[in-house]
């Protein structure tokens, strides 16, 4: 896998202080999908939205914490999500408008949720957590130039989410800083909707904890780039996915 499992600069506003809504009452009768799962509240919903396209994502190189700024067409596809989100239509997904844009500090996400922020005009603020796996050497390489290099460890890590590529991190571990940033937007915009800009890595992490599911589907996931997943995660622990991998307003090369 690569980034983003695709053998594939705007600065960041400082952060804006939004007053959170009050909870309703947990006795309430749930409305929407928790009235189907019981789940309490109104959930704090998460626009996922992969970053566009680079050099990298074109020559199918491992993309991970290497920083490569978004190509011309990949620009192309920032503004098309931009568009998307800031359209009326939009108020589908966020029927109470989308409170802020939160993005990884990466080049390539950064870039792609400025033209979201601004298309929304809402605060951008980076999160250190949603940065991309560390691929350690195996960055830059192709899936076929890692196998060659690492045949025993580069199967070993298809395999196995608690093997890492030399010098970088497991995807076991990358789940867990993921965990701790979900977590942490959850308690700073409950019951908001924020799109979340990030890499096929924690987008994929998102998807899986949301549908609790096992490491399996980090291989059966996928993602393409600026690729739109919406998920909603409920402050008693529910969650449910409403939406993946929509790329209606990604304009094709």
């Amino acid at each position: 896998m690569t980034d983003d499992h695709d053998p594939e600069a705007a600065v960041a506003p400082p952060p804006q202080l939004v007053e959170a809504p009050a909870h309703e009452d947990d006795d309430a009768e749930p409305e929407g999908a928790a009235a189907w799962t019981g789940q309490i509240g109104i959930p704090t919903r998460l626009l996922l939205l992969r970053h566009g396209q680079t050099e990298l994502s074109v020559r199918h190189r491992y993309s991970g914490l290497g920083d490569p700024e978004l190509t011309a067409l990949g620009h192309d596809q920032a503004a098309g999500a931009a568009a998307r989100l800031a359209a009326p239509e939009a108020g589908g997904l966020a029927p109470d408008g989308i409170a802020a844009v939160l993005t990884s500090p990466l080049r390539r996400a950064r870039q792609t949720a400025a033209a979201v922020a601004v298309a929304l005009d809402v605060p951008m603020v980076e999160r250190t957590g949603l940065v991309e796996t560390d691929f350690g050497d195996w960055e830059g390489l192709t899936f076929v130039e890692a196998r060659e290099r690492d045949p025993e460890l580069h199967t070993a890590w298809l395999g196995d989410e608690r093997v890492a590529p030399p010098g970088g991190e497991s995807f076991a571990t990358v789940g867990v800083r993921v965990a701790a940033a979900r977590a942490s937007i959850v308690a700073d915009h409950p019951g908001q909707t924020v799109v979340v800009v990030s890499h096929v890595t924690p987008i994929k992490l998102l998807l899986r904890q949301a549908l609790a599911g096992g490491p399996e589907i980090l291989y059966r996931l996928h993602l393409d780039l600026a690729s739109l997943s919406v998920a909603d995660f409920y402050r008693d622990g529910g969650a449910s996915v409403r939406l993946f991998n929509d790329t209606t307003h990604v304009p094709r090369p």
